[in-house]
């Protein structure tokens, strides 16, 4: 096997090049929004986490 510089990068541009022209920008909205969701989701799971976990003075 070839583990070289160009085979890797042959691999990607042609990866790329059957990829790219698949996504619509309806996809590209839909994962805007649900990594928006997934980020606030983690924001309030962390504080609640953090208000459960913390010793009170």
């Amino acid at each position: 096997m070839d583990n070289s510089l160009t085979l890797k990068a042959g691999t990607f541009g042609g990866f790329a090049l059957s990829v790219i022209p698949n996504i619509t920008s309806a996809d590209v909205l839909k994962t805007i929004v649900l990594a928006f969701i997934g980020a606030v989701i983690s924001f309030g799971v962390t504080v609640l986490l953090k208000r459960l976990t913390s010793k009170k003075k």
